[in-house]
């Protein structure tokens, strides 16, 4: 089978995450796939569509069909399978506000498509109003990546970690004053912020590291409690909590909001704690922080859930959709 991949980007992470770590299981699977970036120029992009004629399927990454190019990538596609991971239909900075240039475009590429493939349940839901053919595929992650050799640093303090973008670097400001609140009580706590932009603490020292591919493991791995909040609006129900599978692969029990898939990835009091409150990111962090056996058992047990996620699943259930 061959399969021709459009998207917007594919350097960006959407991309990496759902599309780029399964072209190898693609191919094994007997899927031989292209890559193409869409381009701006309404003919350069016919003549990509054109190339559609070429192959068995297309796989249209996160990309809202503009009015005119339905018509055309629906008549040169044998078949067309639509993917998205966010509520793309909605402006994140206006969460409460259906964005008609968002949403018109999306939903033209929900009915346009044969199959649509989701990362949630959420997404799913407002995917199956314009098209039956929706199917959830968990994001999915290398659980090896994760398993660092590089021992805890020998300091005795007890790291809390986030890992994220600026875009999102706002939702850890959301429970700064938690963690402040932490730092007063447990003055041997450290946060560690891995991203591309970072804030400082008043209570406590922040360690700040350059996200890397290569190293991520290795940072979280070092750490003891990853941190995963999120507000809830409707933008956010839509998110897919890949950085809560990154702290389980990594061995570190979670608190997070139970927002998005957070409530599906975390096993409350098994994986980690679902906090819906400022009293409870308090409690359910200060109960890791505290207790060492608890973090090992919650990390243990996070760790093996996530394998359930591994690429090797996930890539199996994808591939045979396709």
């Amino acid at each position: 089978m061959k399969l021709l991949i459009l998207t917007n980007n594919p350097e960006r992470s959407s991309f990496r995450q759902r599309i780029q770590m399964y072209l190898k299981a693609m191919e094994q699977s007997g899927i031989e796939t292209a890559v193409e970036a869409v381009p701006r120029s309404l003919p350069r992009r016919w003549k990509v569509y054109a190339r559609a004629r070429e192959f068995d399927g297309v796989l249209l990454h996160k990309k809202g069909l503009h009015l005119l190019d339905a018509p055309v990538l629906r008549r040169c596609a044998r078949a067309l399978i639509f993917t998205y991971d966010d509520a793309v239909w909605l402006n994140h900075k206006h969460p409460e506000r259906i964005s008609r240039p968002r949403l018109v475009p999306w939903r033209r590429s929900v009915r346009t498509a044969d199959m649509v493939i989701v990362g949630s349940q959420y997404l799913a839901e407002f995917g199956r109003a314009f098209n039956a053919q929706v199917r959830v595929v968990p994001i999915g992650l290398r659980v090896g990546d994760y398993r660092s050799a590089v021992p805890k640093p020998a300091d005795r303090k007890v790291r809390l970690v986030w890992i994220g973008s600026k875009s999102t670097l706002t939702y850890l400001r959301e429970i700064r004053a938690a963690i402040e609140e932490l730092g007063k009580r447990h003055p041997h706590l450290v946060l560690r912020q891995i991203g591309d932009a970072f804030f400082d603490l008043d209570s406590m020292p922040v360690e700040k590291f350059q996200w890397s591919a290569d190293k991520r493991g290795e940072y979280l791995s070092a750490c003891d409690v990853g941190l995963a909040p999120l507000p809830d609006n409707p933008y956010t129900r839509g998110k897919c909590s890949f950085k809560v599978l990154e702290y389980a692969a990594a061995g570190l029990p979670v608190v997070a909001s139970p927002v998005g898939t957070n409530s599906d990835y975390i096993l409350h009091g098994q994986t980690g704690f679902l906090a819906s409150s400022h009293e409870d990111w308090i409690k359910y962090a200060g109960d890791l922080i505290q207790e060492e056996s608890l973090r090992l058992r919650m990390g243990a047990a996070a760790q093996a859930h996530a394998a359930q996620y591994d690429i090797s699943a996930i890539g199996d259930q994808l591939c045979s959709i396709i």
